[in-house]
């Protein structure tokens, strides 16, 4: 059985944080004195806020709340119009604007690092931990073609930036965090330079026990997980740049909405990169190249005992790995009043797996590759200001994508496999034009933007579903690529005392690639997946106001519409009309805030359809919940910070879920996972 405490033997709540802050208070004196030029730490993240059209940028080493994220796609809710599909207490898989998968371009570091579990239980967002990184960039919509191909719902970014020293020197930042459910995370980042030269070190560590939901009702959501990456790069002047890097991370997680848990997320990454700024026309010319693997074991045994009657009786596991390699190649250019950045990237994907029966088995077996990807892209975009203010952004690509089918045999009953050795190729165009408009003076500005894209199906698409379209020989053979085309606008305003908003967007995606379950029970799911055509709608809205200099009130808005064109129905897995409401001060030293989080019911609902991971289990009710947080500034580089999610431990569940597995006393037909009941955490941060 699982090594994981249960929700009901944790300490308390006000005895956890007592002994935290006791523990943690001879590290915060002696960093009393410390020297006021280090790097500021700033508020509690709650609501991002953009940067530019359709672009928002943060930094997710600051702390968040809902208690801070031990995931990628976590984080990620802090922007409107981000949801998740929960899978447990982490590796939840992220959702813009009711768009799932490979319509979003998730990136580490520019690197691709696609999971290898067929159902997508560690999607990519499983391997990044983002308090590791200094960056995180979200464009929403295809409104950039510079970042890899079939991006329709946009583009995610994680990144590390350069340490670049004067002189020579030590630079970190470290965080401890404890909470409520055996909440227990460290993170560090180490660098250590001199003007030649740097070494980086960025690692941590995150451990939950099961959480109870509101009605005090343990959930199977625990997990374990580490990370380590490490960076030596070689600065010979000021605009020189040669970095190589590699890192490793491995984890375990229980998974209340799924037949097996996450007993392995092996991740082995290796990466090199190379800048060089010049003075004339071309600015920048970068290269880089990585190849990461995700080595990933699902099994009912490790942290759960075999259910007898359940589809997998017996005790069982399943490793797959996939290994992805690629690169990029892109110099910046610019004359006057027109910027542009052109370059090629290229990406190679392999898959493979292994199973067995009893415990343990699988190891002694051989792999067997399933599929092989790869791409070839070509991209420009470029910046023309024909006046101040006035800028016209346009961006196309073309990209060559390959798929293979190397099963032999494929389903249960390991048939002969129809497609086995076939390869599919694909020409691939996408582009965009956007207008935008700043009105001098004022604080206003605008924008409006139309793209398109097409959209190769991903490994999911083409191998998870038992069953392809109606007289195709299965999903390899049957589905098309997608082709999604948006108009994307908006508005922004920018004032003394607060700032504003809004943006919205209507597109059209033809040959959809929509799931459809059937069954249940000890017989199990079976998927069948289709092409249909679809439309979309929605809008976001935001904005901060400072009634006083230590005051700050915020809120922002996100809604999503989508339907099934042909059929004349819902498109499933929409996320329903979310709020949320933010009041904050900030003296310099104290600071506290709280977050008001309401949720509309959803009642348009496609029942048993989805995607991969998801599917619409029926209408869901809504919700409010209320969450404090506060901190301290011992000085520029020491803070506490503390916070209690769920105030009045409201039992709810989000529409976005899986239906939870009979292993863990669910009944048979589909029910929802319940959310986190009432979480206390406290987080203490330095820099030197």
């Amino acid at each position: 059985m699982s090594s994981f405490r249960s929700a009901t033997a944790r300490p308390s709540r006000r005895a956890l944080a007592c002994a935290l802050a006791i523990v943690l208070f001879p590290v915060v004196a002696s960093a009393a004195d410390v020297d006021e030029d280090a790097k500021t730490l700033d508020r509690v993240v709650v609501i991002g806020m953009p940067t530019q059209p359709l672009t928002f940028e943060t930094d997710p080493k600051l702390p968040r709340q809902p208690v801070p994220a031990s995931d990628g796609a976590d984080y990620l809710k802090t922007i409107p119009g981000f949801s998740a599909v929960r899978n447990g207490g982490s590796n939840g898989d992220p959702v813009l604007r009711g768009m799932f998968g490979s319509r979003l371009n998730l990136l580490s570091n520019d690197g691709g690092m696609p999971g290898a579990c067929p159902a997508r239980m560690d999607n990519p967002l499983s391997y990044v931990s983002p308090e590791t990184y200094d960056s995180l960039t979200v464009v929403k919509g295809p409104q950039t073609v510079l970042w890899g191909p079939g991006a329709s719902a946009g583009t995610v970014r994680f990144q590390r930036a350069t340490p670049r020293f004067d002189e020579a020197g030590v630079r970190a930042q470290a965080s401890l965090l404890g909470g409520s459910f055996g909440r227990n995370d460290q993170v560090l980042d180490l660098a250590a330079g001199a003007p030649r030269g740097y070494a980086r070190l960025a690692a941590n560590r995150s451990q939950a026990d099961d959480y109870a939901d509101g009605d005090g009702e343990r959930v199977p959501s625990a997990w374990k997980k580490w990370n380590a990456d490490a960076a030596l790069g070689w600065t010979p002047d000021e605009d020189t740049l040669l970095e190589v890097s590699a890192g490793i991370g491995n984890g375990e997680a229980r998974y209340a909405g799924r037949g097996m848990d996450g007993a392995q997320f092996r991740r082995d990454s290796l990466g090199l990169r190379f800048e060089k700024s010049f003075h004339g026309a071309l600015r920048t010319l970068q290269a880089s190249a990585y190849r990461n693997a995700a080595d990933h074991v699902m099994d009912n045994y490790t942290l759960r005992d075999p259910n007898p009657m359940s589809a997998m009786p017996m005790p069982m596991a399943s490793n797959v790995e996939r290994v992805t390699t690629g690169g990029r190649v892109a110099a910046d250019w610019a004359w006057g009043d027109v910027a542009l950045t052109a370059g090629m990237d290229a990406q190679r994907s392999t898959h493979r797996s292994r199973s067995a029966m009893g415990r343990g088995a699988y190891a002694a077996l051989p792999w067997s590759q399933d599929a092989r990807f790869r791409n070839l892209g070509a991209f420009a975009e470029a910046t023309w200001t024909p006046a101040p203010g006035r800028r016209v952004v346009a961006g196309a690509r073309a990209d060559r994508a390959e798929a293979t089918d190397t099963r032999a045999t494929a389903g249960m009953m390991h048939m002969p496999n129809p497609t086995f050795g076939q390869t599919r190729r694909e020409t691939l165009p996408s582009g965009f034009v956007r207008y935008e408009r700043d009105i001098a003076g004022s604080g206003l500005g605008w924008y409006a933007g139309v793209g398109h894209v097409e959209r190769m199906p991903d490994y999911w698409e083409l191998f998870s579903a038992n069953m392809g379209p109606m007289g195709a020989a299965n999903a390899f053979a049957g589905i098309a690529p997608e082709k999604t085309t948006q108009l994307d606008v908006g508005a922004q305003w920018r004032g003394e005392r607060g700032s504003a908003w809004v943006s919205a967007y209507a597109g059209r995606i033809g040959d959809y690639i929509l799931f459809r379950y059937t069954g249940g029970g000890m017989m199990g799911m079976t998927s069948a997946v289709s092409n249909v055509d679809a439309r979309i709608h929605g809008a976001e809205a935001g904005g901060e106001f400072r009634p006083a200099p230590d005051w700050t009130l915020g809120g922002s808005v996100a809604w999503a519409w989508g339907a099934n064109a042909d059929a004349g129905a819902p498109l499933p897995q929409m996320t329903p009309l979310e709020g949320r409401f933010t009041a904050a001060w900030d003296n310099g030293r104290w600071n506290a805030g709280v977050l008001l989080r309401a949720v509309a019911a959803q009642r348009r609902v496609a029942l048993n359809q989805g995607n991969v991971t998801g599917r619409d289990l029926g209408p869901s009710a809504g919700f409010a919940t209320l969450a404090l947080n506060g901190g301290y500034r011992f000085n520029e580089r020491v803070r506490l910070t503390a916070g209690i999610d769920n105030l009045f431990d409201r039992a709810y569940s989000e529409h976005l879920n899986l239906a939870g597995s009979a292993d863990f006393g669910y009944p048979a037909e589909p029910v929802r996972i319940a959310e986190p009941g009432r979480n206390l955490w406290l987080k203490l941060e330095f820099a030197l």
